[in-house]
C-alpha cells in the first residue's frame, strides 16, 4: 500500500483528523506528525508500508505482543544510534561526566572491595582441596590469576554495577520523565538526551573498567592472604607465579570486556528510564527492567567475547 495523496486510506485519514480553517498542506503535515507520534514510522526499517496497511484495517502484522516487541527493538536501536551521533557533537558536559563517575565509581568502591576480596578468598579455599589431591597446590597463584583476570573480576564488577548503577540510572531518569522534568529541559533549549543519557553512558564506560581492574587486584590480595596462611608464600613470589601464565591478550581482553559491559549497563538503564511511562509504577518497572536486561546482556557478551578471544588466541 502506497502512502500517496491519491490513496483512499490517506484521504480518509485526513478527513477524520481535519480541523476547521486548515489548508490541505497543513492537514497533511498534521496527519504525518500524528502518525509519527503513535509510532508508525518507528518501524520503517522493515515493514513501514505493511504496518500502515495493518493500522488501517486495525489488525496486527504478526501478533500484538510480537509487534510491540519489534517496535521496541527498533526504538532501542534508534536510541543507540542517537547516542553515537550525540556523543561526538559539542557541547561536551565534562563536569557532569566527572560527577557521574563519582556517583558510579567512588560510591561503588566499598561494595566492589568487599565482593572482590571475599571472591578471592572463597575461590582459593574451594580450589585448594582439588589441587591438593594431585599435589599441585603450587599452582594456586596461577589458577587465581587466570580466574580473576580472565573472568571473575570483570563479571563480578559488571553484575554489581548492573544491580546498583543500572537500577539507579533507570529510576532517576524514569522519575524525571514521569514528572516532566525532561520535557522542561527541552522547552529550556537544553538537549536532555546529551546531558542525561550521553554523560551517564560515558561515565559507566570509564568507571566500570577501573572498578574491574581494582576488583582483580583486591581478589588477588584475598587469595594471597589465604595462600600465605597455609604455605608462607611471599608477596612477590605469589604475583610472579600468578602473572607468569597470563598473556598480553588476556590483559587486553580484561580491559575491553568491562568497557563493553559498562556501555551495556549505561545504555540499557538510560533507555528504560528515558522512555518510562505510567507514573511512579513505570519508574519501578524501568529500574527492574534495567537490572534484568543488563545482567542478561552481560552474560551473553561474556560468552561472545570469550569465544572471540579464543579464536584470536588460536588463529
Amino acid at each position: 500500500m502506497k502512502l500517496s495523496p491519491q490513496s483512499t486510506w490517506w484521504q480518509g485519514f485526513i478527513r477524520g483528523n481535519r480541523k476547521e480553517g486548515q489548508s490541505e498542506k497543513k492537514q497533511r503535515g498534521a496527519c504525518l506528525f500524528l502518525l509519527h507520534k503513535v509510532g508508525v514510522f518507528h518501524v520503517s526499517f522493515y515493514c513501514n508500508k505493511v504496518f500502515l496497511k495493518t493500522l488501517s484495517t486495525k489488525q496486527y502484522l504478526f501478533s500484538k505482543n510480537l509487534d510491540l516487541y519489534l517496535v521496541d527493538v527498533t526504538k532501542a536501536f534508534q536510541f543507540i544510534l542517537r547516542f553515537f551521533k550525540e556523543a561526538w557533537r559539542p557541547p561536551f558536559h565534562f563536569k557532569e561526566i566527572v560527577n557521574q563517575c563519582f556517583e558510579i565509581g567512588i560510591r561503588s568502591l566499598s561494595l566492589i572491595t568487599l565482593t572482590g576480596f571475599v571472591t578471592g578468598i572463597v575461590f582459593t579455599k574451594q580450589s585448594r582441596p582439588s589441587l591438593e589431591a594431585f599435589g599441585a597446590t603450587s599452582w594456586l597463584p596461577s589458577l587465581m590469576s587466570i580466574a580473576m583476570v580472565k573472568a571473575l573480576g570483570a563479571l563480578v564488577t559488571a553484575l554489581i554495577c548492573a544491580g546498583k548503577v543500572g537500577s539507579s540510572i533507570g529510576a532517576e531518569l524514569g522519575s524525571m520523565r514521569v514528572t516532566e522534568q525532561i520535557d522542561a529541559m527541552e522547552v529550556s533549549a537544553i538537549n536532555p538526551f546529551k546531558y542525561l543519557v550521553v554523560t551517564r553512558v560515558v561515565a559507566t564506560m570509564i568507571s566500570v573498567p577501573i572498578l574491574a581492574l581494582y576488583c582483580n587486584f583486591v581478589g588477588l590480595i584475598g587469595s594471597y592472604i589465604n595462600v600465605h596462611g597455609h604455605e608462607d608464600t611471599s608477596f612477590v613470589n605469589f604475583f610472579e607465579n600468578g602473572f607468569s601464565t597470563l598473556q598480553f591478550l588476556d590483559l587486553y581482553a580484561a580491559v575491553i570486556k568491562p568497557i563493553v559491559f559498562g556501555f551495556t549497563i549505561g545504555i540499557i538503564g538510560s533507555y528504560q528510564g528515558y522512555n518510562a511511562s505510567q507514573g511512579t509504577r513505570g519508574v519501578g518497572k524501568a529500574a527492574n527492567r534495567a537490572v534484568v536486561l543488563s545482567m542478561f546482556c552481560v552474560f551473553v557478551e561474556e560468552i561472545v567475547i570469550v569465544q572471540i578471544t579464543n579464536w584470536i588466541r588460536y588463529f
